[in-house]
């Protein structure tokens, strides 16, 4: 019978997290490099959850050294790795070395300096609440949905819980701290979901600093009875 969350989570949860870091990425490491994706998921655990580290190192060898029959995977009993485009019989030394390049990065002390966020993972990663923003009430229906961008901010402001509503004001301005090139923001808010452009006459950045002022005098996330009401994309 399949697993159930919690038993997933404890067998293999962490192991997840660095595979799904691999999305569009190149499973290219090698012995004295680790790839863009397993850097990108050193440098955001390290910086946010550093005592998991040791839990993904954990989880792959064990994975690595019971590799799942085709039975048990069927069954569900086993997480399946996702298509990283490597061959089948390369699965289990990857992961090894995967396991050697984070027990290397903590036994050493080697911590990836913050910075940009380089893959998709990445950036959801470190952006939860500005990609659950930008995907849900900024993707390609908005127009169909709201008049304009302020009303779509509106709606998110009074149906999301004011706790959540502040941290993606907190994300906002954490963007805005990396400083990058225009062409970056637009990336960067494509990347979080983001499907329609910013209203004229802004740019993304210009609008991410708009939307960061909006939020904090909105009023937020209390429905009729005065309750808070939960956060989620609209319908």
């Amino acid at each position: 019978m399949p697993m159930k969350p919690l038993e997933h989570d404890h067998r293999y949860g962490e192991l997840d997290q660095v595979i799904r870091a691999y999305l569009g990425q190149r499973a290219d490491d090698v012995d004295d490099k680790p790839s863009a994706a397993l850097l990108s998921y050193l440098r955001h655990t390290w910086h946010t959850r550093p005592t998991a580290l040791a839990v993904a190192e954990q989880q792959l060898r064990e994975y690595a050294r019971n590799p799942p029959g085709r039975l048990r995977l069927r069954l569900g009993e086993f997480y399946p790795i996702p298509d990283v485009g490597l061959a089948e019989s390369e699965i289990q030394a990857w992961l090894l070395l995967l396991a050697d390049h984070i027990k290397h990065s903590v036994e050493a002390g080697e911590v990836p300096p913050p910075g940009t966020p380089a893959t998709h993972w990445e950036w959801h990663a470190r952006f939860p609440e500005l990609a659950q923003l930008l995907g849900g009430w900024f993707s390609q229906d908005m127009p169909e949905e709201f008049s304009d961008h302020d009303a779509a901010l509106r709606d998110y402001a009074e149906t999301t819980e004011p706790q959540l509503t502040s941290r993606l004001v907190g994300e906002l301005h954490e963007l805005l701290a990396l400083d990058l090139d225009e062409t970056d923001y637009v990336l960067a808010v494509a990347e979080l979901g983001m499907e329609v452009d910013p209203p004229e006459p802004y740019s993304a950045s210009g609008w991410l600093a708009l939307a960061a002022d909006r939020l904090g005098g909105f009023p937020t996330g209390h429905g009729p009875s005065g309750s808070a009401e939960s956060g989620g994309a609209p319908a």
